[in-house]
């Protein structure tokens, strides 16, 4: 409504929704509703970052607009939730990439003409277009020091930033509770979030891209994230295998640092560029104002490192090798660099507000009121 802020606007919807009740079934966000009269800051930041966006109150609800009441969760939750994003990261001038994309892409082009630049005086011609083979190839090209420092700076920088966003997150959405919620909270919160649990929107499925509810979804998501998980594994196997086991890539297509990066990056192809499909024919109403836009920059830097990092593995016995290694480096520097700026994030605060849900909902005798 015209003249509240984000934060009173959502106390006002969600105050609404709390006393109709029709959705309490459909997520976590609506059972965690149920357990407060009114809604502070926190419990704001807090459910916006339980919400999965899966639609089903906005369809289901018959007070959206044009209703005088207006009500449209998922909208209010995303500009609450991209606030939040904005409010914990550091630092202030590059947190601003929540609401101006611009920065984010800008972040990443310069990072990653920065790696292609900085390869030009140190990699001659002669060793960027050659055909290298046997073990050690990839570190013809690019030294084996060079790639661990940059990745190490990268990836802990990203690390921090977001251990103390985590940590803001931990302590601006706390409730006073009785008793930590122990081992099990922790173990249901895992699964809900390793197993997409609350992208069924309430049952059938999410309503996205319109009003029909679908698993889609859910799968290209899974892809994405399953994907994630199997580059990690892949990336970690190649660590053991050089450094333990003294055996220089690249590898066989058979061995498992291959299969597991392969089945990671074409499910990472796949799932990115279904969920930028989905999100590109969305409906725009119950769509959190500005927030696709760290979507498309997040999902298209994902989607392209897998898609290089791919290009490398088919090309590397021909001598299109070389650049295509400096174009992967590039964009994995791009996507470490962004990450702490983008839709990544979700991933920290959406797993701590299922945390704190699942000790909430064992101890939902002390949240009846603030």
């Amino acid at each position: 409504m015209p003249g509240l802020d984000v934060f009173q606007e959502a106390n006002r919807q969600l105050i609404i929704c709390n006393a109709c009740r029709y959705c309490e079934g459909y997520c976590p966000v609506f059972r965690a509703i149920e357990t407060r009269r009114d809604f502070k800051q926190g419990d704001v930041f807090y459910l916006s970052n339980l919400c999965h966006d899966c639609r089903a109150c906005y369809y289901a609800c018959m007070f959206t607009p044009p209703h005088e009441f207006g009500i449209n969760i998922p909208k209010i939750l995303a500009e609450a939730r991209i606030e939040t994003y904005q409010r914990w990261s550091w630092p202030g001038f590059l947190a601003r990439a929540f609401k101006d994309r611009a920065i984010t892409v800008v972040l990443a082009v310069a990072v990653a003409a920065l790696v292609g630049v900085l390869s030009v005086p140190f990699i001659p011609a002669s060793g960027l277009f050659a055909i290298h083979l046997g073990p050690g190839a990839f570190y013809e090209v690019v030294p084996y020091i060079a790639m661990v420092i940059g990745g190490l700076v990268l990836f802990f920088y990203a690390i921090a930033v977001w251990l103390r966003g985590g940590a803001r997150f931990w302590s601006e959405t706390r409730s006073v509770l009785r008793q930590p919620g122990g081992v099990k909270a922790l173990a249901s919160a895992l699964t809900a979030a390793l197993g997409l649990r609350y992208l069924k929107g309430g049952g059938p499925g999410c309503f996205y891209p319109g009003e029909r509810p679908s698993s889609v979804r859910r799968i290209y998501h899974s892809l994405t994230s399953w994907g994630l998980l199997s580059d990690f594994v892949a990336t970690t196997l190649a660590f053991v295998y050089q450094d333990f086991f003294h055996r220089l890539p690249p590898y066989p297509l058979t061995s498992a640092p291959v299969i597991f990066g392969s089945v990671g990056g074409v499910a990472l192809i796949a799932g990115t560029g279904g969920l930028i499909w989905f999100k590109w024919r969305s409906d725009r109403q119950p769509e959190g104002t500005g927030a696709s836009g760290t979507d498309y920059v997040f999902l298209v830097t994902l989607g392209l490192t897998a898609l290089t990092g791919m290009l490398t593995l088919i090309f590397r016995a021909t001598p299109a090798m070389g650049s295509m290694l400096i174009l992967h480096l590039a964009l994995i520097a791009a996507l470490f660099v962004t990450a702490p700026y983008g839709k990544f994030v979700h991933l920290v605060y959406r797993s701590l507000a299922l945390i704190r849900y699942e000790i909430e909902q064992r101890q939902p005798q002390k949240h009846v009121g603030h």
